[in-house]
């Protein structure tokens, strides 16, 4: 505790250098040889070093296709997670009673099954023969032969699904922390229900608006258990094709490029989300 006192200004240093330091060799190592990677050349596993920036060229031209789609996949999927979460969140919130933890166990409890295990779920409650596709079938929104499996549907809901407890525990951690008093007050002046919600609880949920989408769309750009599982390879997403690139082809140098692509185009995106958000001001 003396060593502490004496060098008071270096202790926030100390503190987080246990942090930096595993940061540093498992964060920031793996990504300069992933970098590294991205700028061989070569053929099977015999690269070498060459700075060749055109594997990022040759990369998406390729393959941005699949980029794109994993990019509007992750922006439906997030989307859907928010309008189902919002209310449930709410809900729990402020009608939950003594039961809040009881509900929130619920929307956590699936973390207790792998996530492989939950996707192999959906692609048995989603198969040809399964009840929901009969269903559809019965009330004919889906024809005699139609099916979910292998289709932009399967692979969308099966995003939402797995990826749902990142949006709604940080909109019911938002949502719990606003005094109630403020929209009785909103109410006390004359407002609606609506308008109260809309001018006093949305604005200051937003700070949980912002994170559940951040932590929803993010891994679900790079995810491709869903679309190997509930897709086709005209489902692929770019995870896949890293998947693949990786671990069949053992074509590294383009499969490091397209990591590098794909977190390129995922830090522009946050950045343009939460400079029209305004993340600096919700957070204070």
């Amino acid at each position: 505790m003396s060593f502490f006192h004496r060098h008071r200004g270096a202790t926030p240093y100390l503190l987080l250098a246990p942090g930096l330091v595993w940061l540093g060799v498992f964060f920031l190592v793996p990504l300069g040889f992933l970098a590294y990677q991205s700028l061989e050349s070569g053929f099977d596993i015999d690269y070498t070093f060459t700075w060749s920036f055109g594997n990022y060229w040759d990369a998406l031209s390729t393959y941005h296709t699949q980029l794109v789609r994993s990019l509007v996949y992750a922006g439906l999927a997030t989307i859907f997670a928010l309008l189902v979460s919002y209310p449930l969140a709410y809900w729990i919130a402020f009608r939950g009673g003594r039961w809040k933890n009881l509900f929130l166990l619920a929307i956590i409890a699936p973390f207790f099954v792998t996530y492989l295990i939950r996707t192999l779920a959906w692609e048995t409650i989603l198969s040809d023969d399964g009840f929901v596709v009969s269903f559809l079938r019965t009330i004919h929104v889906l024809g005699p032969d139609g099916r979910l499996l292998a289709t932009s549907v399967a692979v969308v809901a099966g995003i939402t699904y797995n990826f749902l407890p990142f949006m709604a525990l940080p909109l019911y951690v938002s949502l719990e922390q606003i005094d109630e008093r403020l929209i009785e007050a909103a109410q006390d002046l004359y407002a609606s229900r609506a308008k109260a919600f809309l001018r006093v609880t949305l604005p200051l949920s937003l700070p949980g608006v912002a994170a559940g989408t951040l932590l929803t769309f993010i891994p679900a750009a790079g995810d491709f258990i869903n679309a190997a599982l509930l897709g086709s390879p005209r489902q692929h997403m770019i995870g896949n094709v890293i998947q693949s690139r990786f671990l069949e082809l053992t074509d590294y140098p383009t499969a490091a490029a397209l990591s590098f692509t794909l977190m390129a185009a995922i830090l522009i995106l946050v950045f343009a989300y939460a400079r029209a958000l305004g993340t600096e001001k919700l957070t204070g």
